[in-house]
């Protein structure tokens, strides 16, 4: 006799009073969905995404361009580069995140979803009907393999969550159930969002090896033509099962993407004024303003569109690494930060257009506030007040310049505290500390951002009247990698983009353990206890307000850490397309962000 098979919610009456009485799943729910705090938005009988248009034409040719290169077909490793969109376009999760609310999640491999009220567990059932792009289905054996594979062997971002995974099993022909070490609402969301890998695919081979054979996923795309660190091509696949679910209407509309590498931003913009790319995303407002006056935009046959966002600002910058001894001390690294004239270098680059970083999270209700801390902030941050660094209770903010390209009084300002951290100028007017040791040091930026090595060039010239001696190291893509995951740098560049539902990712860009593992986007090798217990909090928080206390007394500990020298956020994205390219009239709260561009753009010639 085949043995019944079932799951909570979904069982045979006479079993349900049974299964309740079963520790840990009494008060169990069953959902499409799932969202960090609260219910999802969407009914169960959703059409589409509220940024998609289901009735969106299918067929054209999106190129892109990127700058750089990929030595990889393999984006979950910590080895190599992968071209960025192999994992968006070709692998699929268990379920899909809408951009128009901070963290909920719907189906697309799983087609439900279940959690206990403390959310120490989490099973998923999948879609009978999931397909990997060669046909075969894609079962639990495929999804329990893909979670082991990449918590243990994969790129430190999935090994992250996955330490907190006690246990993973089969409950059934579809379904699967995980069980957590600890309480972290976020985790089952987390898990959700997992690369599903073709399991046979890997047999014999070694996962965390570099390598040119694309993974076989369930995607909307195959990879279609391969040139080795220059260009890639997916064909969407024409049997992908996926089509018809509500999450995906709307989405993936195009026949066709290709990305195409150059070395340099310029060169890809002037391929895109030749027409060799029908879209490129413009990182500088003076050149938004003045450089898009070529033939193309005067015909109307390029568009200019601005995508406004409310997401935070994100954190963009140079970053200091306090493993180092020269940047260990705070007092240098506020000194550093000091130094560094914003507004001439605004004016100089952006003509003044774009906003400062005030904080990780300003732009919204998650940044932090500028004064003394009170209330929940304040009760998150007494316990560690011993230990935190000036200005995380008290209040803290960036120095304002005078515009002047001399910055006189915040480098008499900086100048102050490096005599109070034992550096004092020579007879020749070297930076010098007791040891006789000169403020020497590199920074290591990646080729191709000629904003970025002009900006570091204007804050070299002010380090110079200091004393320092800054100086501009630009390597190839891969070099880049490899030595900040390493840590092998002074000071580097520093972008990282930062959502309205922060959680675990924080212990991979900040995290204690990151200070002394390599891998990590602890870039600046943040080790605070503080930074942990907050971290801990706010994926263990039941409510929106002590979670939006924990995100603001984050911020306030970082930014106080005075680990980066902030530059500017953009309030919008700038993309010039070809008028055959289109988005929809609602966007999402995020923006121009993963999951507008290119999932639900569409080509009407």
């Amino acid at each position: 006799m085949k043995p019944l098979s079932f799951r909570p919610g979904r069982v045979f009456p006479a079993l349900a009073l049974a299964l309740a009485l079963q520790p840990g799943w009494a008060g169990a729910d069953t959902s499409y969905g799932i969202a960090m705090y609260g219910a999802p938005a969407l009914p169960q009988n959703f059409v589409s995404l509220p940024y998609a248009n289901p009735d969106a034409p299918k067929g054209g040719t999106l190129v892109m361009g990127d700058v750089g290169g990929f030595d990889s077909l393999n984006p979950f490793i910590i080895k190599g580069r992968a071209p960025y969109w192999l994992s968006p376009l070709t692998v699929e999760s268990l379920m899909g995140r809408s951009y128009d609310e901070p963290f909920t999640l719907y189906g697309l491999l799983a087609e439900s979803i279940t959690t206990p009220p403390d959310r120490s567990w989490v099973e998923f059932t999948l879609n009978p009907k999931a397909r990997f792009s060669d046909g075969k289905p894609v079962t639990v054996a495929d999804v329990i393999w893909s979670f082991k594979t990449v918590g243990t062997e994969g790129d430190e971002r999935y090994r992250t969550a996955w330490r907190q995974v006690s246990g993973i099993e089969q409950t059934g022909p579809r379904s699967l159930k995980i069980t957590f070490k600890i309480k972290d609402r976020e985790l089952p969301l987390l898990m959700a969002l997992r690369p599903v890998l073709e399991k046979a695919q890997w047999a014999g081979k070694d996962f965390t090896a570099t390598s040119m054979t694309p993974p076989i996923g369930s995607g909307p795309y195959v990879v279609d033509k391969v040139d080795p660190g220059r260009e890639i091509t997916f064909k969407k696949n024409p049997d992908w099962w996926g089509k018809d679910l509500p999450f995906n209407r709307g989405q993936w509309n195009f026949n066709e993407i290709k990305d195409e590498y150059f070395g340099d931003g310029n060169v890809a913009f002037q391929a895109f004024k030749a027409g060799l790319l029908n879209i490129y995303r413009e990182g500088n407002p003076a050149k938004w303003a003045n450089s898009y006056d070529f033939p193309a935009v005067r015909s109307g046959d390029v568009v200019k569109s601005e995508i406004p966002s409310q997401r935070p600002s994100g954190m963009a910058g140079f970053v200091m690494n306090t493993r180092k001894p020269l940047f260990s001390d705070w007092r240098v690294r506020q000194a550093m930060i000091d130094a560094f004239n914003f507004k001439f270098v605004n004016r100089t680059l952006n003509g003044g257009a774009l906003p400062r970083i005030t904080s990780y999270y300003s732009n919204s209700y998650l940044g932090m506030d500028h004064g003394p801390a009170k209330g929940r902030v304040l009760a998150d941050l007494e316990p560690f007040k011993a230990s935190l660094f000036p200005g995380a209770i008290g209040g803290y903010s960036l120095p304002n310049s005078d515009g002047t390209e001399a910055n006189r009084r915040n480098l008499r300002a900086a100048m102050h505290l490096l005599s109070e951290a034992g550096w004092n100028a020579d007879n020749q007017g070297v930076l010098r500390n007791a040891k006789g040791e000169a403020f020497d040091f590199e920074l290591l930026l990646p080729q191709g951002d000629a904003d970025m090595v002009s900006a570091a060039q204007i804050y070299a010239s002010a380090l110079k009247r200091l004393g320092m001696t800054m100086h501009i190291t630009s390597v190839d893509s891969a070099q880049y990698v490899q030595r900040t995951l390493k840590y092998d740098f002074d000071m580097t560049n520093y972008t990282l983009a930062l959502s309205l539902s922060p959680g675990n990712e924080q212990t991979l860009y900040w995290g204690s353990e990151g200070a002394k593992t390599p891998g990590t986007r602890n870039l600046m090798g943040a080790d605070q206890p503080a930074i942990d217990a907050l971290i801990a909090k706010m994926v263990s928080s039941t409510s929106q307000e002590d979670f939006t206390a924990a995100a603001k007394a984050l911020d306030r500990v970082l930014m106080a850490g005075r680990y980066v020298v902030p530059i500017w956020y953009r309030r919008s994205s700038y993309l010039a397309h070809a008028k055959t390219l289109h988005y929809p009239n609602k966007l999402p709260i995020y923006g121009d962000w993963p999951g507008f561009m290119p999932n639900v753009w569409w080509y009407k010639g």
